[in-house]
């Protein structure tokens, strides 16, 4: 099968071929993180669960400065090749490598150091306080690979080596999956152990992914000495703020979610959430892949000022989106049931709460792919303002401000219908500025069918 290059004309065939190895790389690492779940519940019951979700908007923060270097940066590698400046993309690269480095080791230096405090904000009760802390130890030590991990997913593309994203994805994903049986039910490590497990995946995800980029010969960017290019550094995280944004938000609303269920129902609001959470990973991954997958297209197409092809990429781009999230609203409501039976089969009142919450949550699929592509598509084309602003309303205005307001005319039901409210009034804004844009980069409005 040839291979496929960002310079080529996409089909809707060559799309879905070049777009694939991403999505499966991301719904392969949130798979591999439903399984961490699955095995906590189930092995170490609904108290660990919940320690779980309490320590994971800490670890998203960190992994969203990796995320928010690799989609800006990438966008800015993709569209400097597209330019004809081989060279000067691959010290941008380098760059941004390095970078993404030294700044993780920070953030968690200074995690670690004030990691109790910092969970007990977040939710982590009394009750589970101590299980929190042997899952963020481990878990925020091994950050720096997850922010690797993170970053580069989106440079697998731009290297034209999609492929060996999902290889690495794979390999990581299986190694957790196995690590977590073996470390939890028979090192009997508990919760210490499933986070073990978890980093040994960021290390084959992101360790290997940096072996590759700095020895590999056939790779078309590589990682080698280079300087500090402040300009573009900036450029890259204001470019990439809509990713950062999305995640520390959703991180943040995670916290309000949490805070907001142990008022009303206690831990097992918490334990159901996490199951809801597990879930929701797997949907939104494919948004997040595809997305992932096809802006360097865009961002070549844009440097090379080849504005035709960016249209067409764009109208098969919303074709496949909508497709997707008409399939993924379907699929999630007629698995609520399976899906709650696996997470926490083993206690009746807290499945019939997952159950009930997971298929009113799960209407947010109509809406959240359009979304998730606006903010992509705008990083893509160097529009950081207009990708951060969706991001902001998304996961941070909307969601927070209709988590705190909706429990209070729906009690729990509110929570689960929070991010319904927030991803249909946000996919509006969506609309609205591919309208408003499509002159400046000549894609044309769908709608109108320009």
């Amino acid at each position: 099968m040839n291979k496929i290059q960002l310079s080529d004309k996409f089909t809707l065939k060559k799309m879905i071929r070049f777009t694939l190895p991403s999505v499966t790389m991301m719904v392969i690492m949130s798979i591999y993180s439903v399984v961490d779940g699955l095995f906590v519940s189930n092995l170490l019951g609904d108290l660990a669960l919940s320690a779980v979700n309490v320590v994971m908007p800490l670890v998203m923060i960190i992994g969203a400065v990796g995320l928010m270097l690799g989609s800006g940066g990438s966008a800015l590698v993709a569209k400097t090749f597209g330019e004809g400046e081989d060279k000067r993309a691959n010290k941008y690269f380098s760059m941004i490598v390095f970078s993404c480095i030294g700044i993780g080791l920070l953030l968690s230096a200074i995690c670690l150091i004030f990691l109790r405090d910092i969970l007990s904000l977040m939710g982590g009760s009394d009750l589970i306080i101590e299980d929190c802390m042997s899952y963020g130890y481990i878990m925020v030590g091994g950050s720096v690979l997850f922010m690797l991990q993170c970053m580069f997913q989106s440079f697998f593309p731009v290297a034209e080596k999609p492929q060996l994203g999902m290889i690495l994805s794979v390999g990581a994903g299986v190694a957790n999956m196995a690590l977590d049986f073996i470390f939890i039910k028979y090192a009997k490590l508990g919760i210490f152990g499933a986070g073990l497990a978890t980093v040994i995946g960021f290390a084959i995800g992101g360790g290997v992914a940096l072996i590759y980029f700095v020895f590999s010969r056939k790779s078309v960017i590589k990682v080698s000495l280079c300087g500090f290019y402040p300009k573009q550094f900036w450029y890259a995280c204001y470019n990439g703020a809509s990713e950062f944004m999305s995640n520390v938000s959703a991180s943040f609303v995670g916290i309000l979610y949490n805070v907001q269920l142990l008022k009303l129902v206690g831990e097992k609001g918490i334990a159901a959430y996490s199951a809801m959470m597990y879930t929701d990973f797997v949907f939104l991954a494919v948004f997040f892949g595809f997305t992932m997958g096809i802006a360097p297209v865009i961002s070549y197409n844009l440097g090379a000022g080849r504005f035709g092809e960016l249209k067409s990429v764009f109208k098969k781009s919303v074709f496949l989106v909508v497709l997707g999230s008409l399939l993924a609203v379907t699929l999630a409501e007629s698995l609520s049931y399976p899906i709650a039976y696996a997470f926490v089969h083993y206690d009746k009142e807290l499945m019939d709460m997952t159950v009930h919450g997971f298929r009113i949550f799960a209407i947010s699929y109509i809406f959240c792919g359009i979304n998730i592509w606006c903010s992509g598509f705008f990083t893509a084309v160097c529009n950081g303002g207009a990708s951060a602003f969706i991001s902001f309303l998304r996961a941070l205005l909307f969601r927070g401000g209709a988590v705190m307001l909706l429990p209070l005319i729906w009690g729990i039901d509110g929570i689960w219908s929070a991010v319904v409210l927030a991803e249909g009034a946000t996919a509006i804004v969506s609309v609205i500025l591919f309208v408003c844009f499509r002159k400046r980069y000549k894609y044309g409005n769908v709608v109108l069918g320009e």
